[in-house]
């Protein structure tokens, strides 16, 4: 009869169901259940199928019920679609894999780098976000210098750092790659639209010989630059005595505003890397002058 227990082991997974439920819908089980297949059963009267139990509960679920919950993780919802081919269960396949492709439509990727390719583009962005914004330009195919010997290393290490700053700061900031402007590498940030600070990591180095381009490496300062634009992440503004005590480009406390303070806000931190110029155009025994 329909409603006699079965006892199943599945893969050392101990289930009991009844007959009408394994033989309730065109399966393999019905098959195994209803004298068309062989069934292997042990000592104790329990039926053998060499399967994962993993997932079995919910197979029975869905052959009892109709549906069933379906799990959250891709990787759980991939196993029970696995199982349910196995065990040919078509309404639960068909489920699992509408799951998975609308998984696979919402799944939105974490950080999100923008490459500037156009001044416009550029104004666009910069409009379009109320975040903070860091920008890098690298930009090498203009340059009619040759490097010093440092400058590729460290070109690939501000490279690098801006991804390591877009990865931890993603949700909070957007990044920019440009590859347009006349610098060589230069970090700029912006906060509430407008530049906050800039950052210039190439200076031009005259030998006897040629002109050399020497690019450098402030980690600490663009790194300090990029938490200083944090402040401007609320859509309230900044605020003046976090500003001032920082030293950001609209310090100043109280309510009252001079022309000062309006100038002081749309002043822009630039900041030169050791820009210098070495001549070595002097006579014998004159000393390196730097400007």
């Amino acid at each position: 009869p329909n409603s006699k227990y079965v006892k199943l082991n599945v893969g050392g997974s101990l289930h009991y169901t009844t007959l009408r439920t394994l033989t309730g819908q065109d399966t393999v089980l019905k098959a195994m259940f209803s004298g068309r297949a062989e069934v292997l059963t042990d000592a104790g009267g329990w039926v053998l199928i060499d399967r994962s139990g993993r997932h079995f509960g919910t197979i029975l679920n869905y052959l009892r019920d109709g549906s069933v919950p379906l799990p959250e993780s891709t990787r759980e919802l991939g196993e029970l679609l696995g199982e349910a081919r196995y065990y040919l269960v078509q309404g639960l396949i068909e489920d699992c894999q509408l799951a998975l492709q609308q998984k696979r439509e919402n799944l939105s990727p974490l950080c999100l780098i923008p490459t500037v390719t156009s001044p416009r583009e550029e104004q666009q962005l910069l409009a379009s976000t109320s975040k903070p914004v860091v920008k890098l330009l690298h930009n090498r195919s203009n340059n009619k210098y040759s490097y010093t010997s440092t400058s590729d290393d460290n070109l690939l290490k501000n490279i690098e750092l801006f991804d390591k700053l877009a990865l931890r700061f993603h949700g909070r900031l957007l990044f920019l790659k440009d590859v347009l402007g006349d610098e060589i590498c230069c970090w700029s940030f912006y906060g509430q639209g407008r530049k906050i600070a800039e950052v210039c990591c190439t200076s031009i180095v005259y030998a006897t010989e040629k002109k050399q381009t020497k690019v450098e490496f402030p980690e600490a300062r663009i790194f300090e630059e990029t938490l200083n634009i944090l402040i401007y992440e609320t859509p309230r503004g900044p605020d003046p005595a976090l500003l001032e005590a920082t030293g950001g480009a609209a310090g100043g406390g109280g309510t009252g505003r001079g022309e000062d303070e309006d100038n002081r806000e749309h002043r822009v931190r630039r900041i030169h890397v050791r820009r210098h110029i070495t001549h070595d155009e002097r006579p014998h025994g004159q000393q390196i002058v730097f400007k």
